[in-house]
């Protein structure tokens, strides 16, 4: 069982920067895979960084040069550092965990994202 809880969330501007925090309760280090989701209101769920395990990284193009993952291994953390934010990055951000290379099937609460225009 891993519990995930994020924080880092808030109100930005248009073009500034938030960094997201995802505190594991467990050792992170053989985990296969940890991710960063977002969910906008009407919208589904969609992933928007992953980083495996030997620390291969994953962005769709939305989001490809503006954020970037990162895992803190003797931290048990995962950050999302998002750089020139969009009013369309707004949503609610999860974290995942992918244990063992089955899917996501751990989830935080979530932490919620506003970009303002």
């Amino acid at each position: 069982q891993v519990q995930l809880v994020e924080s880092g969330g808030g109100l930005v501007q248009g073009g500034g920067s938030l960094r997201l925090s995802c505190a594991a309760s467990g050792s992170i280090f053989s985990i296969n895979a940890m991710g960063w989701y977002r969910q906008a209101p009407g919208k589904q769920r969609e992933l928007v960084a992953a980083i495996t395990s030997n620390g291969s990284t994953n962005y769709p193009d939305s989001v490809k040069g503006r954020f970037t993952i990162s895992r803190d291994n003797a931290k048990n953390t995962v950050y999302l550092q998002m750089n020139s934010l969009k009013p369309e990055d707004t949503a609610v951000y999860y974290c995942a965990a992918d244990p063992v290379g089955l899917g996501f099937e751990y989830w935080g609460q979530g932490t919620q994202v506003t970009v303002s225009s």
